[in-house]
């Protein structure tokens, strides 16, 4: 049940908002401040696959002010992943810092560092490369086409499923006999459904700057979520020691997946290893789009059958993952697809999951908000709308009857981990249905469904899904906190815990303040350098409130015992007669003693030590939220074009540390989502070049283009998290796509299977719909 908080549940101010709001240098590029900076110009590829035959670089290098030029003839050749994952990677080991091979229009061909920016890219355009033109693999159906071009056709790469048939990655996860259970059923729907690449757009791009501190140690600076694994994977990369490197993580101007990657950090530290110079790198926005990483493009099949009485009884999903030119976090996106989806309808006996990600001469996918759900949620929410249709049970009564609920489980959670076997998982917290119900009565969800009330052009429709996600990788991802006490009842707070902007800092100063029962400017927030903090794996698979959280919690409880255990000699009382609040600890007699007090007495006069603590937390679950997501929209008849009405969601994260943070990254994440529903794109030619690469030409949502937004928070507790809490990061941005969907075919009949949702599109759906009709003859009169 839950417990009375505090700090914990109020919405303090985050603890680095003062710096942000008021301009501060806090990003990497304001840290670049060495006159001797080296800049870097990257060359990229013109050809979608190509072997280099030669690259002379002489008229480069005699331009003035460039100081070093890199490419595969002086940089190591050794195989490694860019994927930003625990050690070792469930990635493909199928990338080099450069290579004799280009896979996709942007990869690397070569490196300029020199004086200026300017200076390093009109060296870059002097560097002449012959290339032997391959044929490209520009589709997914391309890729496993039989005879098609081998991506992949190196000898040296590990861990690819296999080479020769372009899968990067394959994986399956089955309980029950998914054959018979779509026999026993008496309706059995099929939808396949397609998403589009689609790019994180941060405002602020990838960016490193690096550098030899006084002592010779090789700093790299860098916008990351994965500080620790930055250090990791450029030291095994330049045969550099770990105790030789240290990373620092700054404020980030925003990641959403797109910076768990060691994408820029090996070449700007290379270039410092070889010149002793500073180096920075700040991609372009053309770059940002062109060479960084994006959503993995889908196609994907769920199949669905119920018993008469609406009773889910087979379900099996099928994936078809474009993982680009290489495989960085392709077999991890493929598992979530089916990991993250499928145990929400857990009624069913019979379940079956099967995915391949393949290789194609495009963009590379990589880790973006969502992970494979946002794909996957596409598919299985517009089929149950179909399914219930079917049966004639009114959708959100299906979904009543079929989600999970607490205590119970799915056989899916052992079957699919992220990219592995999983663990066996009982849901502990669960408000699935109080959210359905709330979000509905407030949609109108009674008074609106199936009325398709007009406008003039316009018919509205109401649509709703319903999803889960995750907190943390259980058994794989790690996190540790360090408190030590001041002399005046401070504390610091050590965590290699990445804050992307999300607050995390300020929601773990929360926890430990409400643990230690002091204000939350009590608690000085330290994270993300390598040097200084303690291992996190980083931000990502919505981990950082329920995992870091929870090794914060326990450091804090640890140094509550310490002081407890102080005051008790000054108090001369036992430990469990004192209670800690306000900064006092107070004996039953209200006798009390300040922490400061505590402090000066442990530092200076009795039994000296420094009161401090160390913890680790490794979850062995990964409780989910759990969401219901409700819209109404309108559709313009003769344009196709949808206008959202009003969105409404219910969330259950279990406790929320912070209300209006957690509200904030549902609002963030549900505007992420609906640009991905209606109009993000990349857009290629016929030779692999993509054609958005700027904000001109890649639409992302702007202040004028958010509708009403309404976040309803569902308390609930889940009693293996900190403070009660779950994640909330990522579950929102899964909704718009099947949410408004459904509420399109509520409005006009029309089922959409193919995002993004343009004008366009959904015009010629509307057409085709219409001319499937049956005409009706008019009467003739007499």
């Amino acid at each position: 049940m839950a417990e009375k908080f505090a700090v914990v549940g109020q919405s303090e101010i985050r603890v680095d908002g003062r710096a942000l709001v008021g301009g501060q240098p806090v990003f990497v590029d304001d840290a670049a401040t060495d006159a001797k900076t080296l800049h870097l110009a990257l060359l990229w590829s013109p050809h979608a696959h190509a072997r280099i035959r030669s690259i002379d670089t002489t008229a480069a290098a005699d331009v003035p002010g460039v100081e070093l030029i890199l490419d595969h003839r002086n940089t190591p050749d050794k195989r490694y992943t860019t994927a930003g994952q625990g050690y070792p990677e469930p990635s493909p080991y199928d990338a080099r810092m450069f290579d004799t091979k280009v896979r996709f229009v942007g990869d690397r061909v070569a490196c300029v560092a020199a004086d200026t920016v300017a200076v390093a890219q009109q060296a870059a355009e002097l560097i002449e490369v012959e290339y032997e033109i391959l044929d490209a693999v520009l589709t997914i159906d391309a890729a496993i086409a039989e005879g098609a071009p081998v991506i992949h056709d190196e000898t040296d790469a590990l861990d690819v499923w296999n080479q020769d048939r372009n899968v990067a990655a394959h994986m399956v996860g089955a309980a029950g006999d998914v054959a018979q259970g779509f026999a026993e059923s008496d309706v059995v729907v099929e939808v396949t459904t397609e998403t589009q690449y689609a790019q994180h757009a941060p405002l602020e791009p990838h960016a490193v700057y690096s550098y030899f501190d006084a002592n010779g140690r090789l700093v790299i600076v860098s916008s990351t979520q994965v500080p620790f694994h930055v250090r990791r994977i450029v030291g095994r990369l330049l045969d550099l020691p770990v105790h030789s490197i240290r990373v620092i993580k700054p404020r980030i101007g925003g990641g959403f997946g797109v910076k768990q990657e060691v994408l820029i950090e090996d070449l700007a530290a290379l270039v410092t290893v070889r010149t002793g110079r500073p180096a920075k790198l700040i991609y372009s926005r053309e770059e940002e789009f062109i060479s960084s990483r994006t959503r993995h493009p889908m196609r994907i099949t769920t199949k669905l059958g119920a018993k008469a009485d609406g009773t889910l009884h087979a379900i099996e999903t099928t994936a078809l993952s474009n993982t680009g030119a290489y495989g960085t976090h392709g077999l991890t996106v493929l598992s979530n697809v089916g990991s993250k989806t499928l145990p929400l309808y857990n009624k069913a006996p019979h379940v079956r999951f099967f995915g391949d990600a393949v290789y194609t001469n495009l963009p590379v996918g990589g880790a973006y908000r969502g992970y494979g759900a946002t794909q996957s949620y596409f598919a299985l929410e517009t089929a149950v709308d179909r399914l219930a249709a079917e049966l004639g049970i009114d959708a959100m009564e299906w979904r009543l009857r079929n989600h999970i609920r607490e205590g119970e489980t799915s056989p899916i959670f052992k079957a699919l981990g992220e990219g592995r076997e999983g663990v066996d998982q009982i849901i502990t917290s669960c408000a699935l249905e109080e959210c359905i119900k709330r979000g509905a009565e407030r949609i109108g969800w009674a008074d609106k469904r199936g009325k398709r009330h007009r406008d003039g052009d316009w018919i509205h429709g109401v649509g709703m899904s319903i999803h889960m996600q995750g907190s943390g990788i259980p058994l794989v991802d790690m996190a540790a906190a360090t408190l030590k006490m001041n002399d005046d009842g401070s504390f610091n707070l050590l965590v290699g815990a990445t804050d992307l902007g999300t607050g995390s800092d300020t929601i773990l100063g929360q926890i430990a303040a409400e643990v230690l029962g002091v204000p939350l400017d009590h608690i000085v927030v330290t994270s993300s350098d390598t040097d200084l903090t303690p291992f996190d794996t980083g931000a990502y698979a919505s981990s950082t409130t329920y995992v870091s959280g929870m090794a914060v919690q326990l450091a804090a409880q640890d140094v509550m015992a310490q002081i407890l255990e102080v005051a008790g000699a000054i108090l001369n009382t036992p430990t469990d007669e004192l209670t800690a609040e306000g900064g006092l600890i107070t004996r039953a007699d209200g006798e009390t003693v300040t922490l400061s007090e505590v402090a000066l007495r442990s530092l200076y006069a009795a039994d000296q030590r420094q009161i401090a603590a160390t913890r680790s937390f490794v979850p062995e679950v990964s409780p989910p939220p759990f969401m219901a997501s409700f819209a109404e929209i309108a559709v313009d008849e003769r344009t196709g074009q949808i206008r959202i009405v009003d969105y409404v969601v219910a969330v259950d994260c279990g406790t929320a540390i912070n209300p209006n943070l957690a509200e904030g990254q549902v609002e963030g994440a549900l505007v992420n989502g609906i640009g991905y529903a209606l109009y993000e794109e990349i857009i290629f030619d016929d030779k692999g070049k993509p054609l958005t690469d700027d904000f001109a030409r890649y639409k992302i949502p702007g202040v004028l283009d958010i509708p009403p937004i309404e976040v309803i928070l569902v308390e609930s507790y889940d009693p293996t998290g900190p403070m009660g809490a779950k994640s909330i990061s990522e579950i929102g941005i899964n909704g718009p796509i099947p949410t408004i969907a459904n509420a399109v075919h509520d409005a006009t009949g029309v089922w959409l299977t193919k995002t993004p949702f343009s004008a366009e599109r959904v015009w010629r759906a509307l057409r085709e719909y219409q001319d499937r009709q049956p005409s009706v003859t008019p009467p003739v009169r007499p």
